[in-house]
């Protein structure tokens, strides 16, 4: 099973590489805005709105109201825990490092 975890785009790091910052309950990372775009809409205009994150990429729009009530359950089970959120950071300064470097994380991961 998979799990967005709702999260509001803050910032634009790269419209060429369709990359943007979004904030997950206090942690930011960069993530990839290619499927919540309409077309060749500047992503400048996606700023403020509420998506649903996995794995790196803002797989769909969603409403505030709906963001807040699902992070909000979220927290009540558990489910963002310490654990989570610091992973979250993890990830996002991993991100961070590779933006520096000019990486955009477009390739396949190793395996």
């Amino acid at each position: 099973m998979c799990l967005g975890i709702p999260g509001q785009i803050v910032a634009i790091v790269d419209e060429s590489k369709r990359l943007g910052v979004v904030d997950v309950g206090g942690v930011r990372r960069a993530i990839n805005l290619s499927l919540v775009r309409d077309g060749q809409q500047p992503l400048a205009e996606l700023v403020g709105l509420w998506v649903l994150v996995h794995v790196g990429f803002a797989m769909s729009r969603i409403d505030e109201a709906e963001a807040r009530r699902t992070l909000r359950l979220l927290a009540e089970l558990g489910e963002l825990t310490a654990q989570d959120r610091a992973e979250l950071h993890d990830d996002a300064v991993s991100g961070d490092e590779r933006l520096a470097a000019g990486d955009a994380g477009d390739e396949e991961p190793s395996r």
